[in-house]
């Protein structure tokens, strides 16, 4: 296992990063079999692991937790904070009243004394990104968290927090978690060399596009719409709906250039973000211990530049064939009121 910086944070990381989202309710239940996993995924040479609060309403984190128990100080950790954690108000976003409390949450499940990565999970609009520096910057100053990053921020908000944070003193976002894939490359356009400027780490998200890239998924094949992930997203994977003709097809064309590079799809999708100069890591996240290790086969896997070119083919740089849910979307693309004017100032002349 390779291991590259983590931005300019002083902290070496595995080029392989376990996510840990499957581990609990919401994927593999068994406590035990997790710990497995994330034993054998050390052993690998990955020193660097991946949770959030809310995966599984905090049970990946306990799950993580124990199975750290004796190997902490080995072991870059890192989690996230925004989504909700429990009913009512204020439990969620990312202002100073909940991340103080969803911090001490996530050290109590976790069972540690610091959070060496600790990432605001999606941007909040309602909260400006001075509040949530200055609290960030507290817990650094405080001992609770080592740094702290973003996850899924347009390259503007990482623009704004990093000029906000310069003005007011305040520490920096020092790392970036966006989905990338090859079927999502959209950003390539602006995030990743956004990123690289600000001299940020990144670590992807998504290699697999949530199952697509699993080799599971072929042109011309039935697709079972009521199991597995296409049960629960089925929009992503049902061959008729708009825009998946083009997903399907390219990965017909990806699984002929793994043939001939001797690997599999899932090797050359776990590769192909790693080629990027400003990621540092790419997540994988298993839920069992076969899947750990077919997704480790390809860890040596070399994408020469002829591979690279073929690929450019297939999907070109900066396009998405794919977009992940739960991906933040801008306000004015979520919000109809926002990009249109009233009624009676649209037209360019009176009536």
């Amino acid at each position: 296992m390779r291991y590259r910086a983590l931005g300019r944070t002083g902290i070496e990381v595995s080029t392989h990063c376990l996510g840990t989202m499957m581990f609990g309710a919401a994927g593999n239940p068994d406590h035990e079999d997790g710990a497995r996993v994330i034993h054998a995924a050390l052993d690998a040479g990955i020193n660097f692991v991946d949770t959030a609060d809310m995966y599984s309403k905090g049970e990946s984190e306990e799950i993580v937790g124990k199975a750290l128990k004796g190997r902490r100080d080995d072991v870059v950790l890192a989690t996230k904070v925004h989504f909700p954690m429990g009913e009512g108000r204020n439990r969620s976003g990312n202002s100073r009243r909940w991340i103080v409390r969803a911090v001490e949450d996530s050290l109590r499940r976790l069972d540690t004394d610091w959070i060496d990565l600790y990432q605001v999970h999606r941007p909040d609009h309602t909260t400006d990104i001075e509040e949530t520096l200055s609290v960030l910057t507290d817990l650094v100053r405080a001992g609770k968290i080592r740094t702290f990053g973003c996850s899924t921020f347009p390259a503007e908000d990482l623009v704004e927090a990093h000029h906000v944070a310069e003005r007011r003193g305040l520490m920096r976002m020092r790392t970036e978690q966006p989905p990338y894939s090859l079927l999502a490359r959209g950003i390539e356009r602006a995030v990743l060399p956004t990123a690289e400027r600000l001299g940020m780490g990144v670590l992807t998200w998504s290699p697999l596009a949530s199952g697509f890239l699993s080799g599971a998924y072929r042109e011309g094949r039935p697709v079972d719409l009521t199991t597995g992930r296409a049960k629960l997203t089925p929009h992503r994977f049902d061959p008729e709906a708009p825009g998946n003709p083009a997903k399907y097809a390219a990965v017909e064309q990806l699984i002929a250039l793994a043939d001939d590079l001797g690997c599999t799809l899932p090797e050359l999708a776990v590769a192909f973000p790693l080629v990027h100069p400003a990621v540092t890591s790419v997540i994988i996240g298993p839920r069992t211990m076969d899947q750990l290790t077919s997704l480790l086969a390809g860890a040596d896997l070399v994408l020469d530049d002829a591979a690279l070119d073929r690929i450019d083919e297939i999907v070109p740089p900066g396009t998405d064939l794919y977009r992940a849910d739960g991906v933040w979307q801008p306000r004015p693309l979520t919000e109809p009121a926002l990009r249109r004017r009233p009624a009676g100032e649209r037209a360019a002349a009176d009536a």
